[in-house]
């Protein structure tokens, strides 16, 4: 009887714990190097997981074989998740900039169904963070690994409205603009 209440034990700890995260290879390189006896190759994978839930990290793995490199980067990926808080589940707060090296995105937020509008690595970062609709464009760097960085970069500097009003002892709605008062605006523009 004790043995199967640590089974039961051990299976609920094992549920509770590893959430299920998704992963994407987004680069893979081959480098080879000349020894006295031919080449001898080893590879470099970039992936990115995220739970798609609001969570995403990135992680690079390097070894001899492919099905290694990749498990290395998944578990360093695991390891350097950040959290981003996103409006309705789908898209930004606010428009922004990353930047990393010679790399900079510019990342904007996007009505509903507007789609992932982006370029192969920032897909994969934007698919596995959960994101919907987002435009975005990269400028500079057509490197990965800098692609990536810019835009981890760019969604660790995006903040929710509930954390700057927190921040500045206001309520949310005095910070975010009145919807109903701008058409009314526009309106009057119009007519005069």
């Amino acid at each position: 009887m004790a043995e199967r209440d640590n089974n039961r034990r051990g299976n609920r700890r094992d549920r509770d714990e590893a959430p299920e995260f998704a992963d994407r290879l987004v680069a893979i390189n081959r480098v080879s190097k000349t020894v006295k006896g031919g080449k001898r190759f080893g590879f470099a994978a970039l992936v990115v997981v995220g739970d798609q839930k609001g969570r995403v990290g990135f992680g690079k793995g390097k070894a001899k074989e492919v099905p290694e490199a990749i498990r290395k980067a998944t578990e360093q990926a695991k390891r350097q998740m950040i959290r981003v808080q996103l409006r309705e589940g789908r898209t930004l707060h606010h428009d922004m900039e990353g930047r990393h090296g010679a790399g900079k995105v510019v990342m904007r937020t996007a009505p509903e169904g507007t789609g992932i509008i982006a370029g192969g690595p920032m897909r994969a970062v934007f698919e596995m963070l959960g994101i919907k609709d987002v435009v975005s464009k990269s400028i500079g760097s057509q490197n990965p690994y800098n692609m990536i960085r810019a835009t981890m970069d760019g969604l660790k500097k995006e903040q929710s409205p509930r954390a700057v009003a927190q921040r500045r002892g206001k309520k949310v709605a005095d910070i975010l603009p009145k919807r109903d008062e701008a058409p009314a605006a526009e309106a009057a523009t119009e007519e005069a």
